[in-house]
Order: structure tokens, then sequence, then C-alpha cells
């Protein structure tokens, strides 16, 4: 016989075969320790611990931390590492820049620059004109804002110019091919291992036995090859590609066919990795086409190390200085960023965004970021903040070495203002990513302290949400140090606004909410109503 507690429907009753809560659509304005009934809103039932009202059940609940900082009512909340609860926010300065460091005390040319992720490492080729202009290179470790390195070791005993490298994560090894003018300017790349703040190297080997010239080496992490590009001078100057395998035991590499991807003189090429499509993006200048800015898209068969192209595509059909383009593959807008001096248009500093499909790739508009003359321009992808950064020489302004921040949106891109990282002339300039620290290294000659070779950190906007850090919705507004109630997988939190009804909703790097995933992508909640999300992973 079921026995009644209560009256009304809306009353607890004990039934049966069940038990069944008071039911209300919102918390009820007195209570004591201990209380619970179901929330018609939310579908979810709360208790009363004395003070505040909590989901419980099917997951759901919150737990409690100490505060770091002050938290707002709803606000997305990360565990942090001493296990104290943070608003989710954009952390650091927008843009900070280091203090610039000597790598290398002599006239250094033609830098290149790439980030060994395994060790940790920063590896900057360059010719040190210093040293009978022999192919050098040092190690550098990222620390804070700084950057220190080791002793510099030679890898060519001979003049070498047109210096890239790239880095094999397959492999965990670095490769830089280059012209070697000791051995008739032939086409020559080394591989290299990092153990610490120094770097070993195997026997150099020719990829290309005619005289060779811009070269960039970039790497096929599908397909585990490394790719380099490069004027043929024995061919006419015809752009001509290799795919190498690296062997890790001894340091060697070995190369398929010569493949060529355009039939006229080239100059400058820059290879990049489109990551999502699998396929291999060469930007460079087409001579015989009236020095247009060109790319064309690669496919490469892992198989017998070969290399196919599509049809070569013009971005800027106007003639592009020398020292462009450079190309980079922002991997969270799946887009190339091609960065170039605009001859046509008084030498401007230009970007345009690529999309590639299938075998081919389609461009917007072309955007200036700098309008005065510009020159030694490398782009690089912070994928930390989902920016894209270009590092340039500001010819118009005393050839000083700056960098601009663009955000890509659909098919363009957006750009902030100027940042100087070095107030003298600079030239050669390279930049790479460090994502462990999440820092870019500058390297560039600084022809106003001798020329030496040098380097500086820069670091964009960053984030405080991880992939795997985000613990809920901050159930009230609490000062720092209060122990705060935090709502869990499971709960309803009802403090937003603005969120889309039945739709997925994503952590932001800033703490907000989006229909769209960040990076990292981290998932919030479904959102019940415009200002009610159920909170689930």
């Amino acid at each position: 016989m079921p026995i009644f507690v209560g009256t009304g429907d809306t009353s607890s009753r004990i039934r049966s075969n069940r038990v069944g809560f008071a039911s209300h659509s919102a918390n009820p304005g007195t209570a004591s320790e201990g209380d619970v009934y179901f929330n018609s809103s939310d579908s979810g039932l709360r208790a009363y611990d004395g003070s505040a009202w909590s989901a419980v059940g099917a997951g759901g609940g919150t737990v409690e931390a100490v505060a770091s900082g002050t938290l707002s009512n709803g606000q997305t909340v990360v565990v942090s590492s001493d296990g104290a609860v943070v608003g989710v926010s954009s952390t650091g300065s927008p843009q900070s820049l280091g203090t610039a460091v000597v790598f290398e005390s002599a006239n250094t040319i033609h830098t290149a620059s790439t980030f060994d992720s395994s060790n940790n490492k920063i590896v900057i080729a360059y010719c040190d004109s210093g040293n009978s202009s022999y192919g050098t290179a040092v190690v550098g470790t990222v620390s804070g804002s700084s950057i220190t390195f080791g002793t510099p070791v030679v890898f060519q005993s001979s003049a070498s110019y047109h210096i890239s490298t790239t880095y094999d994560s397959t492999n965990d090894r670095i490769v830089i091919s280059y012209r070697n003018d000791g051995n008739s300017t032939y086409g020559t790349v080394v591989v290299g291992t990092v153990s610490g703040t120094s770097i070993t190297f195997g026997t150099p080997v020719v990829f290309n036995s005619a005289v060779t010239y811009y070269t960039s080496t970039g790497y096929d992490s599908s397909a585990s090859k490394v790719v380099i590009a490069y004027k043929d001078n024995g061919s006419s100057g015809n752009g001509r590609a290799r795919v190498g395998t690296v062997d890790p035991s001894d340091n060697s590499i070995s190369f398929g066919g010569e493949n060529e991807f355009e039939n006229s003189s080239i100059s400058d090429t820059s290879v990049t990795f489109d990551s999502t499509n699998n396929k291999i993006v060469i930007a460079y200048r087409n001579d015989g086409n009236s020095d247009y800015g060109t790319a064309v898209v690669a496919t490469v068969n892992p198989s017998n190390n070969q290399i196919t192209f599509g049809t070569p595509v013009v971005f800027e059909s106007a003639r592009i200085a020398n020292y462009t383009p450079s190309a980079a593959y922002d991997s969270n807008s799946g887009k190339v960023i091609i960065s170039y001096s605009d001859q046509a248009n008084s030498n401007a500093g230009t970007a345009v965004v690529g999309t590639v499909s299938g075998t081919s790739i389609s461009f917007g508009t072309p955007v200036v970021f700098e309008s005065g003359e510009s020159r030694f321009f490398n782009t690089v992808i912070d994928s930390s903040a989902n920016k894209v950064v270009i590092t340039y020489q500001d010819a118009f302004n005393s050839e000083s070495g700056r960098l601009i921040v663009g955000t890509v949106s659909g098919t363009s891109i957006s750009f902030g203002t100027p940042v100087v990282f070095e107030d003298t002339n600079t030239n050669h300039i390279s930049a790479t990513f460090n994502s462990n620290s999440n820092k870019i290294v500058i390297a560039y000659q600084d022809y106003g302290n001798s020329s030496y070779g040098t380097a500086i950190v820069f670091k964009n906007l960053g984030t405080n949400l991880e992939a795997n850090n985000f613990l809920g919705f901050s159930d009230a507004a609490y000062s720092n140090g209060a122990t705060a109630k935090v709502q869990i997988v499971g709960s309803t939190d009802d403090a937003q606004t603005g969120l889309t009804t039945g739709s997925l909703h994503y952590v932001q790097n800033d703490g907000t909410l989006s229909t769209t995933a960040g990076t990292p992508s981290v998932v919030a909640g479904i959102a019940l109503t415009d200002t009610k999300i159920l909170i689930r992973k």
C-alpha cells in the first residue's frame, strides 16, 4: 500500500515500486540539508547541502577546489597542475619578444631553421662567412623568453649556399639541403642527429649533379619522406623535385628519380606539407611566365620515392621579387598561406590563402600587410594561437626586421600591426615554431651588429586550455582562494547566454563557447536552451 508524503502532484511520494520526488522548475526558496527534488527545467535531481543546491546522479554534480583567481558564475574552468581551479582564458601578453642572442660571432647568411620536437631543440643551419663560408649548424634551447646555443658544428667543409632544412619526425633526424660550391655547385643534402646541445652528421649525399639554386626542403609525414624542390641549372633552370628516404642507422639518405614540376626557369622555391590532404605544395617564382607567383600540388608515392604533380596555378599575376615566396600550411583553417613581395605593387609585402583540392590549389584575393618594399619572407604557423606569423625585412624602414600576425578566415587573411624585432638592417631571415613551448624562434643576419648570426624568441597570445584539463563550469562567483564548486559532466549549467539550442558547443582558448571546435578541440556540452548547457565530454 503506497505511503504519501505531502499533498498534490508536485509533492514527494513513496510508491510500491519507486520513489517520486517533488518536481519544480527552479530551486526552492527554503530548504534543509539533505533535501532532494526533481528539476523539471533540466531533467535532473538536485540536493541541498546546507548552503546550495547541486545536481546529483547520472554522473553529474559538483566538485570543490580552491579557486586560483576570481571566477564568475558559469565561467569555464580548468584544473591547474597544483589542483586549484582557474577560469579558462588567454594567457600572457598579446605579443612578447625576448632578448636577441648571438649564435655565430661572424658574418652569417642563408639561415634556415627547423624544430626537433623529439629533443625539444631548435636547429639553425647557415653559411658561416667568417669560416670560409662553410655550411654550419647550431642547436638552440628555448627557456622562457630566451634561447641559448651549443657550439656550432660544420656539416660541409666548403662554401655552402641556398640552405634549407626540415625535421624528419619519423626518424628523428634533421635534414639540410644546400648548394655545395666545393663540389661543382651540386645540390647536396646531409642528415643530422641532435644530442643534447650538439648535432652530428652523416656523409653528405648529392641529389642533383648540376648547378643547383633555391633549394627548399619539406617533410611529408604521411609518407615519411623528405621532399627537396630546387632550380636545376643543368636543365635550363627548370623546377625539379626529388623524394628522399632517411636511414637513421647511419644518417644517410637515398633518393628516387628526379621529377619536373615546371618546364621553364624558376626561382625561390618554398615547400610545405598539407597534412589534411596529404599533399606537398611547392610555391615558386616562374621566371618563364613573367616571374609570376605560382604554386603546384604534389603527391608523394612512398613505395618508389617518386613524386607527381598537378597543373601549376598562378597566385599572383604579376612579377614577384627575389627572396620570395614563403609557404606554410595552417592545419586549423586547412589552408596554405603564401607570403611574397609583389614587385608590381612597389614590392609590397603580400599574402594569399590557398585551398588544396585533389591535385590542384585555388587562391583567394591577395592581401597587402606591408605597403613598403619588403624582402626575406618567412611564413610560420603558430598552432597554439591559431595564427600565421610572417617575418620579413622592411626595406622601407631602415631595412629593419619585422613580423606581423595574421588570422585566416575562409579564403582570406587579416593582419594586426607589424612588430619590430630588430631595428637595424636585418637580412637572411628564417623562423620556426617550437610546439613544446609555443614560441617562435627567428634567426637572422644582424647587419647592425657586424652581420652576426642572431636569434630572438617571440610569443603570441596563448591559453591555459589543454586537451584534457577542462573540468566544467563555475557554479557561482568566487573570489581568489575561496573554495569553489564546479559543475562537472552530467550537470546542467544555467548561467550562459547566447547558446544555440540543440547544438554541441566547444570551449575556446579565451574561455568562451562556440559551436566550432578550437585548437585544442574541447567539448563543453549540448545547449538545452540559449542559457543552459548539459555538460558532457
